[in-house]
């Protein structure tokens, strides 16, 4: 345990010194069609980077990065190291912009766009484009996500037992497409009524130990739709300070639609954040997937996604329903730095007469954050885990 341990902290310093050598970020060229006095300010921007010099112009725009900035789309390009116990060490780039389709009304979220990419020592490699929309009053949210990947990945079965024989432990490969829109009016102030659609594309093969799934098919498409009941007051969705957050969405996936595994699922979510002193904010989400009938061994509740029970690896443990949640303090230190520490848990059960208290897994850990963009966080995370320590490096914060 003390070489892992060490090895993790040598890690990290290792991400922290890539990070301050790769990590870069460059202002947006504004089209003509926006007003002159903005476009101008770009160019001079640009320009005068050009005079002072790559190094010295990339160390002024980070240090200005986080400060607001009266443009209509406030662009930036974000590439460095990430690492998380799934993909292991790679090399992302994201391209992101923020943008409000009401500038007159402050009160309005800014709406926000991504098109990312990654690669890793590990064989992965993914793009993907996702974004979430605020129109004006706020009466109308789309949110988005595509992508497309491939990865050598690994297995140790389905259900908790499996899971934890590391003698399970073996090879696959797959190439993964999605598509997942998500549109929400509101019916009530804060409160959101929402359709969702669905395409997830799994083409897996080579397996080194086919059984492990149960003689399902290793190619799996699944098309579905499903409504969303959303309650959300958070200040800001990308890191909230202050607000709660419900979602209840009812997905159905059925033969209808082409699915040879025809299934549905019920997935709540519920966080919430507050500020318990100066600098301090404490969040909290509660998560549970509830799956119904003949669901396929992609679709199946894991431990270790959508960053949660951080440090896992991404499937080990899986099975037809999963209980988790997490508890986080963020507290902010100084100038763009600032902590976190967290405590979780999560617990994967075919279901409800075969769930036990001796199978919750235990997550808990600390990390560093640095505020890039004002309110959008690159952040290095050590989890431990039930079965090793590891990290992560990322942007935005974790829920």
């Amino acid at each position: 345990m003390r070489k892992v341990m060490n090895l993790n902290i040598n890690r990290i310093f290792c991400f922290l010194l890539l990070c301050l050598s790769f990590t870069g970020s460059l202002s947006a060229y504004v089209p003509a069609d926006f007003s002159e006095g903005e476009h101008a300010d770009s160019v001079d921007t640009v320009v005068a980077g050009k005079r002072k010099g790559a190094f010295a112009w990339l160390g002024d725009y980070l240090r200005n990065a986080n400060k607001e900035k009266n443009k209509p789309f406030d662009f930036s390009v974000l590439f460095g190291p990430s690492y998380t116990a799934t993909t292991s060490l790679g090399l992302g780039i994201a391209a992101s912009g923020l943008y409000s389709w009401d500038r007159s009304d402050p009160t309005l979220q800014k709406s926000n766009v991504s098109l990312y990419g990654n690669a890793s020592i590990a064989g992965m490699l993914s793009i993907g484009v996702r974004g979430n929309n605020f129109f004006a009053h706020d009466r109308f949210r789309l949110n988005y996500q595509t992508y497309v990947y491939t990865f050598p990945s690994y297995i140790w079965g389905i259900g908790y037992d499996q899971g934890c024989d590391g003698a399970n432990k073996s090879m696959y490969n797959r190439v993964k497409f999605q598509f997942r829109p998500d549109f929400q009016y509101r019916i009530f102030k804060h409160t959101y009524l929402g359709l969702v659609g669905d395409i997830s594309l799994v083409n897996s093969y080579d397996f080194e130990r086919p059984e492990l799934i149960q003689g399902q098919d290793q190619r799996i498409r699944s098309y579905g739709l499903g409504l969303t009941l959303i309650y959300d007051s958070r200040d800001f969705v990308l890191n909230a300070y202050r607000g709660n957050y419900f979602r209840l969405e009812q997905m159905s996936y059925p033969a209808g639609m082409g699915n040879r595994y025809p299934f549905s699922y019920t997935d709540l979510t519920y966080s919430a954040y507050r500020q318990v002193w100066k600098g301090g904010v404490m969040a909290m989400e509660l998560h549970g997937l509830l799956n119904y009938g003949n669901v396929p061994w992609t679709m199946l509740a894991q431990v270790g996604t959508m960053n949660r029970m951080r440090g896992y690896y991404e499937g080990r443990y899986r099975d037809r329903n999963i209980l988790e949640g997490q508890v986080e303090l963020r507290q902010h230190l100084k100038g763009r730095s600032g902590m976190v520490a967290w405590i979780g848990f999560a617990n994967v059960f075919h279901n409800f007469d075969n769930i036990w208290l001796r199978e919750t897994l235990p997550n808990y850990g600390v990390g560093y954050r640095w505020e890039f963009k004002k309110r959008v966080n690159v952040r290095l995370d050590l989890g431990f885990t039930k079965d090793s320590p590891n990290v992560s490096f990322n942007i935005n914060e974790a829920f």
